[in-house]
């Protein structure tokens, strides 16, 4: 028998692969609407994407300015959600080995 918390591991992994995949998707609709400044981003289907990532690029913005007048915030925030889905879901990511350790353990 697992503990409850190992038990749900799997659970919490899927989760938070996926909230973190779509976190990033919508980075890379940021990065593609900085080529479209016209854009609306109160319009449409556009505060989907801006309400979660806009917080976020803000608080950014204050520390790295535009390079040659373009926002690279969001380019930012593309590489630290990889690099933080890799080290916790990823193939060899910490949660990735514990399930990995936890199954060898319970065989």
């Amino acid at each position: 028998m697992t503990p409850l918390p190992l038990a749900m591991l799997p659970a919490v992994h899927l989760v938070l692969g996926i909230l973190l995949a779509v976190w990033t998707l919508m980075f890379l609709v940021r990065i593609v609407l900085t080529w479209y400044p016209q854009i609306d981003l109160k319009a449409g289907m556009w505060p989907l994407v801006a309400w979660p990532t806009e917080p976020l690029l803000s608080a950014t913005r204050r520390l790295v300015a535009p390079i040659g007048g373009v926002d690279v915030t969001p380019v930012i925030w593309v590489g630290l959600l990889s690099l933080l889905r890799e080290l916790l879901v990823g193939q060899q990511g910490l949660l990735s080995q514990v399930m990995l350790h936890a199954a060898a353990a319970t065989a």
